[in-house]
């Protein structure tokens, strides 16, 4: 056998663990919605927001994490998109997840052809998250899906999905809310914040983002690192 397929081989067994791991300690509910909630909470008197089952399996997949891919290098990103697959995300195999992303339910997470999600990203994914095609992610910017309804009582959970169309970009330290759809090739500014849909091929700064101007619409990438 020669040296490539012996790799191969080792790849494929290693993801056959992890997919049979994984099963174990996730099969609870539908993929793809509100992860875990429970049906009635009522947080501001100490009750919990999350089920035990699925908050203990939040805690493996962390410990997993943590064990398997937090510590790897940039190189191994086909690795990371491996360990999240196993564990219920929808991750192309031509996807960029980098080590310090934090991740909060991978079952809640899907992402297109050569998109990514940068160092130090926060994917609070309690509703689900979708990168298109090409769309990025940059370095410690915050996708949360999640909230609290403030004109209840008892301040239950809401949550709404994020989706980021193809070419779409959400630069460094960009907060995006619940619900939030960011056209195609819309540009959300660092620092900047948004709770509102963005317009395709619009360029948003500010909090509360605002659109400067039009992004020129390039569709035509050049992949060199595939």
């Amino acid at each position: 056998m020669c040296h490539s397929q012996s790799i191969r081989l080792s790849a494929d067994v290693a993801a056959a663990f992890l997919k049979v791991f994984a099963m174990t300690i996730t099969q609870s509910g539908s993929p793809h919605s509100i992860a875990g909630r429970k049906q009635t909470s009522r947080p501001l008197e100490g009750g919990a927001t999350f089920t035990l089952k699925h908050r203990l399996q939040r805690l493996l997949w962390q410990a997993a994490w943590l064990a398997l891919a937090a510590w790897t290098p940039s190189c191994l990103w086909r690795w990371r998109g491996m360990v999240l697959n196993a564990f219920g995300a929808d991750i192309h195999k031509s996807a960029i997840v980098r080590a310090s992303a934090h991740i909060w339910w991978p079952g809640n997470l899907s992402m297109g052809a050569h998109s990514s999600l940068g160092p130090g990203a926060i994917c609070y994914n309690v509703a689900p998250v979708t990168l298109a095609p090409f769309a990025i992610v940059s370095q410690r910017a915050h996708l949360c899906t999640a909230g609290h309804d403030i004109d209840q009582a008892s301040f239950p959970l809401t949550a709404a999905p994020i989706h980021i169309a193809a070419y779409g970009w959400v630069a460094a330290e960009a907060f995006v809310g619940p619900g939030v759809h960011i056209g195609e090739g819309a540009v959300l500014g660092a620092r900047s914040v948004s709770f509102r849909d963005l317009d395709a091929w619009a360029v948003y700064t500010g909090n509360p983002a605002k659109p400067v101007r039009q992004r020129r619409k390039n569709t035509d990438y050049s992949i060199h690192r595939f």
